[in-house]
Order: structure tokens, then C-alpha cells, then sequence
């Protein structure tokens, strides 16, 4: 009998508009979200587990639309003419249009994210197929459509998700003044500790963040000392807090951190704004086992002088020139920068690095010619001191005598004392005898010039 009757297909697993009966995982909550650089590579929304939806969306939404700053998008033939993307469209739809490299295609961001995969009207031509059709601008001005078109209704469904204070207002709805202004106070509080210890550079968690814990860690010590010396402040954290709002999660923690990230980034591309800049990239392996890629701008600010600011470190999975560009192109993308405003390049002298043909710097050259490379002074300094040293015996023999003493001295807490004393005699007779100076960052132990002030 099976031949009378036609099998159904198995429906594919991740194919967009297609059923899954697949069990999703949920995201992990503690991980970094990664939102894929390139439109054309991510998976539907409905890949993901519905519980999920919402937080993916807010990730996109954060991340904007992929707008990548291309020196010369591919041309396609329509009829007898060549066409291509035109990047003057970012402007005319900044908040919605994305661009794919990979597939040269325009995509819609509000649509991917809320447009229903089994909904009538626009098809698929802005969220999964992309929109190829260069010669016909009318096109997207046609996918914005009336007031209820389906892209509108995904634009407020995008602002509805990111008005985080309407949110905030409806659950504070039925609540009194007085309950809304101490959860404010006690907002402030929580991200001001953060701030200070970001300043700082501390770590935030202690070993033991229990209550009964003598060291509970920064973050949790900075706002028990805040609260000691502000009875506001005392009154809305910790145990004087609902136990449902405290704020003092190590998610929490993250998401403000998150934001501070955020908020430093915006604030250098602003200052950076359209002017040309050169990039300065080191790559090395952290404690976790994982190659990290530093990225630094140097450019010329306002005001006419040379800053460098610190824009990212990247998680690099291969540290040949190839991978490593295509971080860099991902992180540029991501900041809407582009590799026609690079001016200079700076590295180590690896070959994937600056090799002359394969390295980093020459496929970079490929792409702008004006990115002139320069090999970073302290690897040059590096490099020259070990030829001078394989040259030169008596350099060779300085060097061995100042690490033997080293390691003479260091080994033993008597000599050490006793070079202390014999150094801490000769300093003081030179002042004494006014041979030198006393003063600010002579490097002068403090106990030998208080003792020569009392000898004047």
C-alpha cells in the first residue's frame, strides 16, 4: 500500500518557516550572548527556545543594525548595466537596514526579529532571502509601507522590548512614592560602587559572600561602607532591601557593567567621529587558555593631540592573519568603521603579523594602500638588545653578572637588608654633603631624608 500514497517529507531541523519538533536549549544567562556580524549567517528567531525570544531580541536590538562601511560593494549585472548597494542607504534607513557581505544582500532587523514567519504581505525577500534587487531603491521605501504594514508593527514591537522604564513603571504602578524613590536610591547606589570599582580596577566577588562572612568581597564591602556613612542609602540595601530587589546579583553586576562598556565605547567613537585613525593590535594567550586579540585606536582628537583609546579585546579562535582580519573586519563592522579611514598600523614582528606577503599587514595594504605599517618600538628595542647581546660578550657578561647578583641578593632576606643599609648610608652622606637632592619621585627612601632634616 505504500506505494499509493506519497511520504511526507522530514521537516528540516533550523530551516526558517519550517516546524521543529527539536528540543532547544536554553541560553545560559552567565554567557556572553554573541550576535552573529553578518545578516545573512544567523539563524531564524524561532531557533532558539521561546523562553529566549525576548533576550535574543534585546541582543540584536543592542548590537543595531550590521552596517559594514565597505570601500566598494560587488556590482551586479542587471541587463546591460552594473549595479551594487549603495551605502548612502544607511542614512536614508539608519534604524532598520543591514547589509551582508557574505551574501550581498539587505536584510530588515525589525523584521527578522518580530515579523511572523507564516505572515502574508512582504515575503521574505528582508528577513531570510535578502534583498538583492539593486536597481529598484522604490523597493524599500515599499517595505516601509503604510502605518499597519508589517514592518511598522515590528518597529513597535522593537520599541515597545527596549522601553525598559515603561516596564519598570507598570510593576511600580500600584506602588507608593515612597517604595519608587528607594528603589532609585538603591540603583544608585549599586551602580556607583560599580563605577568606583571599575575605576579602580578591582575585582568584584569575594571567596565568601554569605552574611556571615568577615571579607564578603569589593563590591558587597564599598556598599556596606557606603550605607555605614549615609542613612538613606542604609535604609534600601542589603537586609533593609526586598529580598526579590536587591541588586546586589552578580547578574546585576554584569548587566551594569555591560552598559558601562557601552557607554565608554559610544563615547570614544564620538570623539573619533569621521577623522582617520591607524590601529594598534597584539595578540596573547590570557590565564583562561584563550587567544585574545587587544585592539587600540590612536588618532588626532579635537583639541589636536594624540590620543590612544582602548577599544576591545577580541576572542580569536586561529592566530593566522586570516582569522585575525577577519576579527578585525567583524569588530570595524560592528563599530561602523571602515578600513578606507585607516591610516597607520602597528605590531610585533611575528610573520602573521607583518609578513610581507600573507601577513596581517599586507592583506590590510590589499585593501587601503594608505595604511602604512610601523613595527612597535619596544619589540624593535627588544629585538636589538638581544642582537647586541649575541654580539657583544661584555654586554653578554653585564647582563649575567646583574642577574646573578640579582638572584645573590633576592635569595636572602639578611642581604637584602644589609645592600638596604649600605645604599640607605651612602644617599644620606651625598646629602649631607649636598652632592644631591631630596625631593619628589627621586626614588630616595623616606626614613634617610627625615633623618638628614634632623641633622639640619
Amino acid at each position: 500500500m505504500e506505494r499509493f500514497f506519497k511520504k511526507a517529507a522530514t521537516p528540516l531541523i533550523g530551516t526558517q518557516g519550517q516546524e521543529t519538533n527539536r528540543k532547544r536549549t536554553r541560553l545560559d544567562p552567565n554567557s556572553n550572548f554573541e550576535v552573529p556580524s553578518d545578516p545573512g549567517l544567523r539563524p531564524p528567531i524561532s531557533n532558539y527556545d521561546p523562553n529566549d525570544h525576548d533576550f535574543v531580541r534585546r541582543q540584536y536590538l543592542l548590537a543595531g543594525p550590521r552596517q559594514p562601511m565597505l570601500q566598494d560593494f560587488p556590482q551586479t549585472l542587471f541587463g546591460d548595466k552594473q549595479r551594487r548597494f549603495n551605502k548612502a542607504w544607511y542614512n536614508q534607513y539608519p534604524y532598520w537596514l543591514e547589509y551582508s557581505i557574505q551574501e550581498d544582500a539587505a536584510y530588515c532587523l525589525c523584521c527578522y526579529l518580530f515579523k511572523a514567519e507564516n505572515r502574508e504581505g512582504g515575503g521574505d525577500a528582508f528577513t531570510s532571502v535578502g534583498f538583492k534587487n539593486w536597481k529598484s531603491k522604490k523597493s524599500l521605501d515599499e517595505h516601509v509601507g503604510g502605518l499597519n504594514s508589517a514592518y511598522n508593527v515590528a518597529v513597535s514591537k522593537c520599541q515597545n522590548l527596549m522601553k525598559q522604564e515603561q516596564s519598570i513603571q507598570t510593576v511600580l504602578e500600584g506602588q507608593s512614592k515612597r517604595s519608587q524613590n528607594a528603589y532609585r536610591l538603591r540603583l544608585t547606589a549599586t551602580v556607583n560602587c560599580i563605577r568606583f570599582i571599575l575605576r579602580q580596577g578591582l575585582a568584584f566577588r569575594g571567596n565568601d559572600e554569605s552574611e556571615g562572612s568577615s571579607n564578603r568581597g569589593n563590591f558587597l564591602e564599598l556598599l556596606r561602607f557606603l550605607a555605614d556613612h549615609n542613612v538613606m542609602i542604609e535604609g534600601v540595601v542589603l537586609q533593609n532591601a526586598p529580598r526579590n530587589m536587591k541588586l546586589v546579583a552578580p547578574e546585576i553586576q554584569k548587566d551594569v557593567i555591560a552598559a558601562a562598556a557601552v557607554e565608554t565605547t559610544n563615547k570614544i567613537m564620538e570623539e573619533l567621529g569621521d577623522e582617520l585613525f591607524s590601529v594598534l593590535v597584539d595578540e596573547s594567550r590570557d590565564v583562561s587558555g584563550k587567544e585574545q586579540m587587544a585592539v587600540i585606536l590612536r588618532f588626532v582628537n579635537k583639541q589636536g593631540s594624540i590620543v590612544e583609546r582602548f577599544l576591545a579585546v577580541v576572542h580569536v579562535k586561529e592566530t593566522t592573519s586570516l582569522s585575525l582580519k577577519a576579527s578585525l573586519e567583524e569588530l570595524f563592522c560592528k563599530h561602523k568603521l571602515s578600513f578606507s579611514r585607516l591610516r597607520g598600523q602597528g605590531y610585533d614582528g611575528v610573520s602573521n603579523m607583518r609578513g610581507e606577503f600573507n601577513g596581517l599587514k599586507a592583506l590590510i595594504l590589499k585593501e587601503n594602500s594608505s595604511a602604512y605599517y610601523v613595527h612597535c618600538f619596544a619589540h624593535q628595542l627588544q629585538l636589538v638588545l638581544v642582537a647586541v647581546v649575541e654580539k657583544h660578550k661584555r654586554i653578554a657578561t653585564l647582563f649575567n653578572t646583574l642577574l646573578t647578583a640579582q638572584n645573590t641578593v633576592g635569595a636572602s632576606c639578611q642581604r637584602s637588608d644589609k645592600l638596604r643599609d649600605e645604599r640607605a648610608t651612602e644617599v644620606k652622606k651625598a646629602l649631607v654633603e649636598g652632592d644631591i637632592s631630596s625631593g619628589t619621585d627621586l626614588h630616595q627612601e623616606l626614613f634617610v631624608y627625615e633623618e638628614c632634616i634632623g641633622h639640619n
